[in-house]
């Protein structure tokens, strides 16, 4: 077997007859196309040619990442989880919990950590779910609703205390239009809104 992979920019060849530090992991089946080194998942990109997602978005929970990580990809479209390691005898959590545990959500990497009460997410930190049509916002908003808070102007505030953005992919054509006072319609009208409302925002784009 020949494979080219890409590990931070590098290319490596005949994966089979190389050790990365003495430390390499395959891919058991249950995930194809998936090899891991060092923990690293690594996915595929191009036919033949494997490539490690530079930036991946961390999430620290206070002992619910698992039922985090289960509720986020019931919710989304192209969703799975792709791997999960959990504590052990030494610790620091519980024995047989989840330690972390690697997941996509359409298509983007997460990781969940089980970290402690240490630290808590914030509305400073959002992730902003672009959506085409009424109803994929109406879906996406009352499921992340449920056990959250609305935060106004298509945020929400999930159950787990992370914050989203449920926006439709027009808002940001509107705003972003030369026509100040169009734009200006659109914002007024946005400011005043919870969930977002597609057919409003037309109406105020076109003056009605």
């Amino acid at each position: 077997m020949e494979l080219t992979i890409t590990l931070a920019g590098i290319k490596i060849d005949e994966f089979e007859k190389i050790r990365f530090m003495n430390q390499v992991w395959a891919n058991d089946g249950s995930h194809p196309g998936t090899i891991y080194i060092q923990n690293i998942m690594l996915k595929s990109v191009h036919k033949g040619v494997l490539t490690m997602q530079k930036i991946t978005p961390f999430l620290w929970f206070d002992g619910n990442a698992e039922e985090a990580v289960n509720y986020y990809v019931s919710i989304f479209k192209n969703t799975k989880i792709s791997s999960a390691s959990y504590y052990g005898d030494e610790g620091p959590g519980p024995k047989g919990s989840l330690m972390v545990a690697t997941f996509q959500l359409e298509g983007q990497d997460f990781m969940a950590l089980n970290g402690g009460p240490e630290f808590k997410f914030n509305s400073a930190i959002s992730f902003m779910v672009n959506c085409v049509t009424q109803d994929e916002v109406d879906e996406l908003w009352d499921k992340l609703l449920e056990g959250g808070e609305m935060q106004g102007c298509g945020w929400i505030k999930d159950r787990f205390g992370l914050s989203w953005q449920i926006i439709p992919t027009l808002l940001r054509e509107y705003l972003s239009d030369s026509d100040k006072e169009k734009s200006g319609r659109v914002m007024k009208t946005m400011l005043e809104m919870n969930k977002i409302d597609i057919a409003a925002l037309k109406r105020a784009y076109e003056g009605q």
